[in-house]
């Protein structure tokens, strides 16, 4: 946990916040202020192990570009303040997802009683399906 905590106050002080002007509710204060925040991280600055790195990059999706710059655009609320509260609480989710390690799979085992069964099933359906078809009246 203290590694997930590093790792986000890392990025928030690496993060550069730029105010965009944003469409949706405001009324006329939509076009005179900037509300919308445009969060923009560099990964590569993070210094990822590869795992967590890769979990990152499937995470965001189209929001990381090729250069390696995750960019969240915040648009949800009608102030600054709401908006960039809600980047940064995106960018620090987005993160601890990326850092939790996925659960493995146990393949499960089937006995031979069970795959016997199956089998059985099997057959019965194939004779039942065997039995349609075309009748012929000779």
């Amino acid at each position: 946990m203290a590694d997930a905590d590093d790792l986000i106050h890392r990025a928030m002080a690496l993060a550069e916040e730029s105010f965009i002007a944003a469409s949706g509710p405001g009324g006329q204060n939509v076009n005179k202020v900037a509300t919308a925040v445009q969060l923009r991280l560099n990964v590569y600055a993070l210094r990822l192990p590869p795992p967590v790195f890769h979990r990152l990059k499937e995470l965001a999706g189209s929001r990381m570009t090729s250069k390696g710059e995750l960019m969240i655009a915040a648009r949800r609320f009608r102030t600054q303040e709401a908006n960039r509260a809600d980047a940064r609480d995106r960018l620090a989710e987005l993160l601890t997802e990326a850092g939790k390690l996925p659960e493995v799979r146990v393949k499960s085992r089937l006995n031979r009683v069970g795959k016997e069964k199956r089998l059985q099933g099997k057959k019965l359906r194939g004779s039942v399906k065997a039995g349609r078809g075309k009748v012929s009246f000779d």
